[in-house]
């Protein structure tokens, strides 16, 4: 299956204020944010997308938006609100300092499964809703483009750190193990076995995630979904 390139979204305005954005309206990217946006079309030049998918929040359009005006053949990214940012409820705007002090946010630390945020969602049902996206978008781009086909979807935090959880096999619980910064990109290559995280949270170059042909650090006889024995030689 194909290649999932996640992107967070750039550093924005909240994220500088230290508050909580959640779904908040009018969130934008900051000045470095706008900057990071500019710099990961040239990160990702040389990998050739298929299809760029979106949060529908604002951030996100904007930290996709220099990569899709370098690439008028991928169109305008599609939306889907599955990878919306979670539905933090009343702890909506508030600021991180503050929210520390409750009760809930050790919860939220140290048995995610288990955290409900008032007048919104749990952290299963994020996780839920945003794994189920991906595996739906991965079969479909699967079908239109095949197994090989590369994508791009740029989302939030919590929203990646689920997927990158599910990917790995971690509980829930887990999940607050794994960092991803601003503008950073985790890789996941599906296959029919089992995913491959190549990246997490990387900000750096990202040239190796072009695809290659399988005899190049490939492994003899092994089947898409075999991990190489003794480790890939990472050769591009």
């Amino acid at each position: 299956m194909p290649t999932l390139l996640l992107v967070r979204h750039g550093r924005s305005t909240a994220n500088t204020a230290g508050v909580l954005a959640g779904w908040t309206p009018g969130v934008h990217l900051d000045e470095t944010g706008r900057a990071q946006a500019a710099a990961l079309a040239g990160r990702l030049d040389g990998i050739p997308l298929v299809k760029a998918v979106s949060s529908p929040l604002e951030r996100c359009a904007e930290t996709l938006a220099p990569l899709l005006d370098g690439r008028p053949e991928l169109g305008p990214a599609a939306v889907d609100e599955r990878l919306g940012e979670c539905h933090y409820g009343d702890w909506t705007g508030r600021p991180l300092a503050e929210l520390a002090e409750e009760p809930l946010w050790r919860t939220v630390q140290d048995h995610a499964a288990a955290a409900v945020f008032p007048g919104g969602e749990s952290l299963r049902e994020l996780s839920h809703r945003t794994v189920d996206a991906v595996r739906e978008w991965n079969e479909k781009i699967e079908a239109e483009h095949g197994a090989d086909a590369v994508w791009v979807a740029c989302s939030h935090g919590d929203v990646i750190k689920a997927v990158v959880a599910d990917a790995l096999g971690l509980h829930l619980d887990h999940f607050q193990r794994i960092s991803v910064e601003p503008c950073s990109v985790t890789a996941i290559r599906y296959t029919p076995q089992r995913p491959f995280v190549l990246r997490v949270g990387d900000t750096g170059s990202l040239a190796s995630l072009a695809p290659r042909p399988p005899a190049e650090g490939g492994s003899a006889g092994a089947g898409q979904g075999d991990a190489v024995v003794g480790g890939d030689t990472g050769v591009r």
